[in-house]
Order: structure tokens, then C-alpha cells, then sequence
């Protein structure tokens, strides 16, 4: 019989919900399938907006500013997540993938031990009472790509299920901003996070090969 030892074996995407405070992780959420697509937006914060400041052009920006930025790119990414019991029948799931749905519901809900505590404010009289905080989450896409992110949307497509009537298959639309140290407080255990991301694409951006003026078609001339 023939065996593949050195072939790796694969790695799963997934979300880390982390106590910012310490630091320890709470929950790990692994993908069963990593998705096949990953839709990603990066918008840079332009610091005086777009177009000139006037000479003909049609923009309202100041033209000192065009080439400063006045923070880090606003990030999002958006992927398709499939969850499915039918192909872990070794496991035990009576309640379908109930649990697994729960779980990615709960990155955005507050809890009702929360929720209670925030109505017994009310009930004091308490005029102004905080949002309720909730914990930090990291998406995980490998080791190059471990970033804090808020959940924006989590829409679920429930496709099958048993005869109790619980879901056994489900795929779910995820959409994510990346939690810069715009987004952040100084010092936040986040915002390093994020910035320990940040300079890991400064790495592999480093890493890239660099091109000539030839390859552009400008000879020896340069710019």
C-alpha cells in the first residue's frame, strides 16, 4: 500500500474570539471547508479627497493633499462559508448544525447575561448606558493573514435538514471589515494586531520582484 507521508495537510481558515483584556483566547471557530473565494475591497483614506482644488478640474480636494494619506486603508473581505453534517457522519450531531450556526450568530448578538444587566441599568434610572462591548475577533487565512475584524453581515442560506426539522446543511455569506487603529483605541491588543498584519504585508511587498523601465516600453530613459 502506498502512502503520501509528506504530503501537508491542509490548513483551515477560522475566526479566534479573543478577551482583549488578557489576551486568551475564548473560542476557535475553524471552517469545515475553506471557501473557495475570497472578496476583498481596500480603500485608501485620502487626506484631501478627491480631485484638484480648482483650475479647470471638476474635484473639491486640495491639491497639497493628493498624495497624503490620513490613515490606513479601509479594508473588507467577504466570503462564502458552507457548513455540512452530512459529511461528518462519524459525528454525533442531534441537533444538527444548529451549534455551528449559533456560534457565528453569537459574533453578533450581546448576551443575555448582558442584555439583562443593560435592562437593570434602565430600571435605576440610569440616563446614558454604554454599548455593550463585545469580544475581540481575529480571522485567521493561514499565517500570513491573521487580522481583528468586526463581523458587517452574516446572511444563512439553510438548504437541507433532518426530520426534527434541524438544519443539516447551510451556506453562509460572511462579510468582515478589518479593525484598523483608526477603528481601535491606543493600546488596544487589537490595533497591535493589526499592525503586526500591517507589516507582514510590508514583508511579502519587500519580498516581490521589482520591474525595469524596459518592460514598460521606456527604454533608458526613466521617468
Amino acid at each position: 500500500m502506498t502512502t503520501y507521508a509528506d504530503i501537508p495537510k491542509p490548513i483551515r481558515s477560522g475566526l479566534v474570539i479573543v478577551d482583549p483584556e488578557r489576551g486568551t483566547p475564548q473560542r476557535i471557530i475553524v471552517l469545515q471547508f475553506n471557501p473557495d473565494t475570497l472578496e476583498r475591497s481596500v480603500q485608501p483614506q485620502a487626506a484631501g479627497g478627491e480631485g484638484d482644488g480648482g483650475g479647470g478640474g471638476s474635484g473639491g480636494g486640495d491639491r497639497n493633499e493628493a498624495l497624503r494619506l490620513k490613515g490606513p486603508a479601509q479594508e473588507s473581505w467577504k466570503f462564502t462559508a458552507e457548513i455540512d453534517a452530512t459529511d461528518q457522519l462519524d459525528v454525533a450531531a442531534p441537533d444538527g448544525i444548529h451549534p455551528q450556526l449559533a456560534v457565528l450568530e453569537m459574533l453578533v448578538q450581546p448576551t443575555t447575561a448582558q442584555l439583562r444587566a443593560a435592562s437593570h441599568l434602565t430600571k435605576k434610572g440610569t440616563i446614558e448606558i454604554s454599548p455593550i462591548e463585545t469580544p475581540l475577533t481575529l480571522f485567521t487565512w493561514g499565517s500570513k493573514r491573521v487580522m481583528p475584524v468586526r463581523l458587517t453581515e452574516l446572511s444563512v442560506n439553510e438548504s437541507a435538514f433532518d426530520v426534527y426539522l434541524n438544519p443539516i446543511r447551510a451556506s453562509l455569506s460572511i462579510g468582515m471589515k478589518v479593525l484598523t487603529v483608526s477603528d481601535l483605541p491606543a493600546g488596544h491588543r487589537g490595533a497591535e494586531l493589526y499592525l503586526a498584519h500591517l507589516a507582514q504585508k510590508e514583508q511579502l511587498a519587500r519580498a516581490a520582484q521589482g520591474g525595469s523601465f524596459a518592460r514598460l516600453g521606456l527604454g533608458g530613459r526613466g521617468i
